[in-house]
């Protein structure tokens, strides 16, 4: 969910609307906003085309896509080792 809690604080401080964002994703409006909650997740690409739309650097937001995908591998797993896997994911992205 760290990338959807992103997307929404970017997309709220530059005044868009989910509905424009899926239209340049080339996705519904619902698919948007399972990204942006977290129940779905977005490809790699989109995250690109995202960070370029927001005019922030890519890493940042793949670092948030690939530590999602950590946690969700790691679900219910000891704290520490998520920490520790999202720091390593970090340093490869």
């Amino acid at each position: 969910m760290l990338l959807g809690k992103r997307i929404k604080e970017l997309r709220e401080e530059q005044k868009l609307l989910q509905r424009q964002l899926a239209a340049i994703l080339e996705i519904d409006t619902t698919m948007f906003s399972k990204i942006e909650r977290g129940d779905r997740r977005a490809k790699r690409g989109q995250v690109i085309t995202l960070a370029q739309q927001f005019k922030v650097d890519e890493r940042e937001l793949l670092s948030l896509w690939l530590a999602d995908r950590v946690l969700d591998a790691l679900d219910g797993d000891d704290d520490k080792l998520k920490q520790e896997a999202i720091k390593i994911a970090q340093k490869l992205v």
